[in-house]
């Protein structure tokens, strides 16, 4: 990376958060894809609008049609549409101090949110195809999974995947951790840095607020009730 991309991506991170006019999301009624990034949106103190569609409004095929890439989230931010929540959290995490203090921290943090999307991949794909017949072969290997991130979390030692500071990967993982906790509570049972990083995000005040709130509570996970 240049002099440049470097004194940028300083400028990101030592800048004060400000308070952007609202974000839209369109998106079904399920936390899904999107659940991560409005517990980033709620802890940075912005605002976020979301338009919900059912899936006979999807089914349609219109909406769908001026997807990108055929999928949701749809995410605007101004006159910027954004599509693929990953590029969505990186949006995110360039303008709200979430991509790690030099290039160094940043290209890490992907690193580790690819590792996060890996995981989710699997997750869906049990959630969506597997559920009834794979459920326990899914738990019995999602130790091997997790152990990557737990043993990378014991060398940084800072309760974050990277850094001292939280990044979009930490909501990323954070999301993905308190899914499996509701797939098996006792998932995180042997891994105390993931443990302590469910705890500590959820300690956050804006973080708490958001998951004690009942109109996120009553947001199904996954869109066929299996969770």
């Amino acid at each position: 990376m240049g002099v440049y991309a470097e004194l940028w991506l300083r400028r990101q991170h030592t800048r004060p958060t400000l308070t952007m006019p609202p974000y839209t999301a369109t998106y079904f009624a399920v936390k899904g894809r999107l659940g991560a990034i409005k517990i980033m949106l709620a802890d940075k103190g912005q605002e976020l609008k979301v338009v919900l569609v059912s899936m006979e409004e999807w089914q349609q095929g219109d909406l769908k049609a001026t997807c990108v890439f055929g999928q949701m989230p749809k995410f605007e931010d101004g006159d910027l549409v954004l599509f693929q929540s990953n590029a969505i959290l990186r949006h995110l995490g360039r303008n709200h101090g979430a991509y790690g203090k030099d290039s160094r921290e940043a290209s890490l943090i992907d690193m580790m949110n690819d590792g996060v999307e890996d995981l989710r991949s699997k997750y869906i794909k049990l959630i969506y195809q597997e559920y009834d017949t794979g459920k326990q072969a899914y738990l019995k290997d999602l130790p091997n999974s997790l152990c990557k991130f737990e043993t990378f979390m014991a060398k940084t030692n800072s309760g974050f995947l990277v850094g001292k500071e939280v990044s979009f990967a930490d909501y990323n993982l954070f999301d993905l951790l308190l899914n499996h906790l509701v797939l098996c509570p006792k998932s995180l049972d042997n891994f105390p840095k993931l443990n302590d990083l469910v705890k500590k995000m959820s300690a956050r005040p804006k973080v708490r607020a958001l998951l004690d709130s009942e109109a996120f509570k009553k947001i199904p996970i996954n869109g066929n009730g299996k969770q």
